[in-house]
């Protein structure tokens, strides 16, 4: 197949963001070249050789800068400038050497199957010299990724991704840095986008050879800031709008069908599932249970929906009853004799019970936890057995 042509009839252009790789910056765009001409190289800063590898290619358009801005920036550029020349779709390849140019028509092949997707280029993360923390990195992010989004999606730091463009439309988009890609790949699930993965394969250069301007505190903080942004945001807007716009009896059947009822899933799951959610609970990390909750069920394979409606015994009615539960709690352990209630209330007090509390309080979610997830274990086998 022509390829070209392809490219040409899809109204595709390749995008290529890169700062400082002047040693694969020429073959990529050689690589990139065979498949078409369209190819827009935004030089992001770059203080090596860029400049003049980039003037040894006539027939590209070179966006150059300075000073560096960031991946995002440049990305957001790129995509803007995409926009304007009347492209439908932009293909963004990393010029570090890691994608090969050779995938680009399984990009091709899946936008004409999914011609409103966004796709993503789903790496083998057991690929030789892959560092570490990009597996870690990585699925740490398809977690959030999968919260924000409810998309489960096998690799979505890949910089190897086909953006379609007219999605772009009235998108708001505040980052600028490696963050950019998470921002995006988010919202445009949030504008019902399908978000697709698409099998590429990846080279990683052994160790000193491979060149990588990821700064793991800085880029990893400024992902962790932008997760906890959009985790808000989905929690707040996003999952309750979708909830309520696809509620009727047939999603809440089948919710509590195969969420809350799974036949398949063992006792033991659903009872852990319970105690967890009720732990979480109880224990005085006001603000973060919810999310933490939800984080650590994912780690430890648990229902992550009977977590969360567990994780409820916090609701109003009951913050009283596990307030008092708690210091009581901590009262008995540290051998303590004090009225709960006084009408003495006052800053010094709380100081003075605050320890019994907090001390009370982990012991009282361990407590009840074993209590629920006993009743759970129980009821659900009784069930069961009463049903066969």
């Amino acid at each position: 197949m022509n390829y070209t042509l392809k490219m040409e009839e899809l109204s595709c252009c390749v995008l290529i963001p890169t700062y400082n790789n002047e040693k694969t910056l020429a073959t990529v765009i050689q690589d990139v070249s065979l498949y078409t001409s369209n190819i827009i190289v935004i030089n992001d800063g770059s203080t090596d050789s860029t400049g003049a590898i980039l003037d040894t290619f006539s027939e590209i358009e070179n966006i150059s800068y300075s000073p560096n801005k960031g991946k995002g920036f440049a990305l957001k550029t790129g995509l803007l400038r995409a926009k304007e020349r009347g492209f439908k779709y932009a293909i963004s390849i990393d010029s570090d050497g890691q994608h090969f140019a050779d995938d680009i028509p399984r990009f091709l092949e899946a936008i004409e199957e999914h011609p409103n997707a966004m796709l993503v280029g789903a790496r083998n993360l057991q690929e030789e010299n892959m560092p570490q923390k990009n597996t870690f990195g990585n699925k740490f992010s398809n977690f959030w990724f999968n919260l924000e989004t409810g998309i489960d999606l096998p690799d979505t730091q890949s910089g190897f991704r086909l953006y379609p463009l007219k999605e772009l439309e009235g998108m708001k988009l505040f980052t600028t840095k490696y963050e950019f890609e998470i921002e995006i790949m988010v919202k445009m699930a949030w504008k019902n986008v399908p978000v697709l993965p698409v099998p590429i394969k990846v080279f990683y250069a052994k160790g000193d050879e491979r060149v990588s301007h990821f700064r793991p505190f800085k880029d990893f903080f400024r992902i962790s800031v932008l997760n906890t942004y959009l985790v808000t945001l989905a929690f707040l807007w996003y999952i309750p709008v979708r909830f309520f716009k696809n509620l009727n009896k047939e999603t809440i059947r089948k919710f509590i069908q195969e969420k809350l009822l799974n036949k398949e899933e063992t006792a033991m799951r659903k009872a852990l599932s319970v105690a967890f959610g009720v732990f979480m609970g109880i224990i005085p990390i006001w603000g973060y249970q919810l999310m933490t909750a939800i984080f650590l069920s994912h780690l430890l394979k648990l229902n992550k929906a009977i977590v969360i409606l567990a994780a409820n015994i916090s609701i109003p009615p009951f913050i009283p009853l596990i307030l008092i539960g708690s210091l009581k709690t901590g009262q008995i352990l540290l051998g303590q004799n004090k009225p709960i209630f006084s009408t003495a209330l006052s800053l010094d007090t709380v100081k003075e019970q605050l320890p019994a509390y907090i001390f009370g309080s982990f012991v009282f979610a361990i407590l009840m936890a074993f209590l629920f997830g006993i009743t759970t274990l129980i009821a659900v086998k009784v069930s069961r057995r009463s049903k066969s």
